[in-house]
């Protein structure tokens, strides 16, 4: 999460998302852009999470119904 705070664009390069982080980098690179490059790079990072949890979930009720 702290990456994804003072390093927004490698946040998400390091996730394989190679033009949103350019796109983020570009963002960045601007003073006034800054805040937004590392809001959308937290968000994206919880909503990630949120992601595998939920899969995870739903291997494992898939599971319990057998």
């Amino acid at each position: 999460m702290l990456l994804a705070i003072l390093l927004p664009f490698l946040s998400f390069m390091i996730r394989g998302k190679i033009l949103t982080g350019i796109v983020c980098l570009i963002l960045q690179i601007t003073l006034i852009g800054w805040l937004p490059a590392a809001i959308w790079a937290a968000l994206s990072l919880n909503n990630a999470r949120a992601d595998q949890r939920n899969e995870k979930l739903i291997k494992a009720m898939k599971q319990n119904q057998r």
